[in-house]
């Protein structure tokens, strides 16, 4: 605990980065559940209908990713996450106004999902491009860890009082608390002095596809980058295939009322709390590559006591998926922070755009793809068992890395090249 209370915090410009991202955190985290349950419950999404609300909200990943991380690589990053953190807040602004006005419908919905999902694809690239630019590469893992503390206090606390908020208020109120966090987000950011140093390019247009290659050459050529971009589809596909539908299973098969649905998600925080804590123990005990294997692994098991709960009464049953909760989201988190820093640190500052536009086009591209699967498997073959396949696949991401030569990495490489680093 007293490793995370220092170094970083002394640093100015991380300071206000931190309590910006915080402050998105925890309006987001009230607001986590309360879109797909604007979905589920106030208009009575089917799963399949679920499947395509989570599809539309990541289909711009697909759309935009690579023109995106072009375009930051050129241009400032502060001015573009303030912007899209203005943007989402109005937009998301839509849901609670309509709802007021007896108006809200799914087609709404998807077009607010699908809008705030454009610009969540800038702000994305641009905070995981954003944190080397503050800080020197040796203290990414420091940055990431802090970063991921607050998510993990965000969580524990937002998604229970989001349950406790949306049983008292509906749903649609805790997405205008989203859209106000997000505002105060944005001041924190324009706190930032950091001057950036930006490419100059003298023909945009003729160079765009030039960049774009290069970016995406630079993800396959690097067998570490490459590797882990496999690894984290097969897991995203998985675990998407699972998300949309196990809010239906805790909401309608078990019936559970919308506060321990906030409790039971609100132990992802406590979990994502935990993980960010451990990873330092667990990467130095394990070394690097076999604390991923084992995170990635334990993610998938812990997911396979999600049917257990159909046989059990209410309150046994929300313990037990508060466990499940608890223990994935440790290993999510140790996992996500481990080849997060392992990716940025062997990548050169002037393709950190590209390269994280590159592999968030193929982890989240797969979205879309995975939550209409899952929806549509659901709908054929039940929840229950779709929510088995999910799990079994999350545990085959685990093997597929076992297998690489990732699983031999003690540490992050010292080199700064990536192609240097080819194991």
């Amino acid at each position: 605990m007293k490793r995370l209370y220092k170094g970083l915090w002394k640093h100015r410009d991380y300071r206000n980065l931190w309590v910006g991202q915080t402050i998105s955190m925890f309006g987001t985290q009230i607001a986590l559940i309360a879109l797909p349950l604007v979905a589920a419950i106030t208009l009575g999404a089917s799963p399949l209908q679920m499947g395509i609300l989570q599809a539309i909200e990541y289909l711009p990943v697909l759309l935009i990713s690579l023109v995106a991380g072009v375009w930051i690589d050129r241009r400032p990053i502060r001015p573009i996450l303030i912007t899209t953190d203005i943007v989402r807040a109005i937009l998301l602004l839509a849901i609670p106004i309509s709802m007021y006005f007896g108006v809200l419908n799914l087609e709404l919905l998807y077009v607010v999902a699908f809008l705030v999902g454009i610009n969540t694809v800038f702000s994305d690239i641009g905070q995981m491009s954003y944190l080397p630019v503050i800080v020197k590469k040796e203290d990414l893992i420091e940055g990431n860890s802090k970063l991921e503390f607050s998510y993990s206090t965000a969580s524990i606390v937002g998604q229970g009082l989001g349950g406790v908020l949306i049983q008292i208020f509906t749903a649609p109120f805790a997405i205008l608390i989203q859209s106000l966090a997000l505002l105060f987000s944005s001041l924190f950011l324009f706190r930032i002095k950091k001057k950036e140093e930006v490419q100059k390019v003298e023909n945009e247009e003729s160079n765009m596809m030039e960049m774009i290659k290069e970016g995406i050459s630079y993800v396959i050529k690097n067998k570490i980058i490459r590797n882990l971009v496999i690894t984290t589809m097969i897991f995203n596909f998985f675990t998407i295939l699972i998300e949309p539908i196990y809010l239906l299973f805790v909401s309608r098969g078990l019936k559970l009322a919308p506060v321990f649905i906030g409790m039971i998600f609100g132990m992802a925080g406590a979990g994502a709390l935990l993980g960010a804590l451990l990873v330092g123990p667990m990467t130095r005990k394990l070394g690097l590559g076999r604390c991923m294997v084992v995170a990635l692994f334990l993610a998938g098991l812990s997911s396979l006591l999600i049917p257990v709960a159909t046989f059990l009464p209410t309150i046994p049953a929300v313990i037990l998926l508060m466990v499940m909760q608890l223990i994935d989201a440790i290993m999510i988190v140790v996992y996500n922070i481990n080849q997060r820093s392992l990716r940025t640190s062997i990548t050169p500052d002037n393709l950190l755009g590209r390269m994280n536009s590159s592999i968030r086009l193929c982890v989240m591209g797969i979205v879309p793809v995975a939550a209409l699967a899952g929806g549509f498997i659901a709908g054929i073959i039940e929840v229950l068992p779709t929510l088995i396949i999910g799990s079994v696949g999350i545990i085959f991401s685990s093997v597929f890395v076992a297998f690489t030569s990732i699983h031999e990495l003690e540490e992050i490489p010292k080199s700064d090249l990536g192609e240097e680093v080819n194991v």
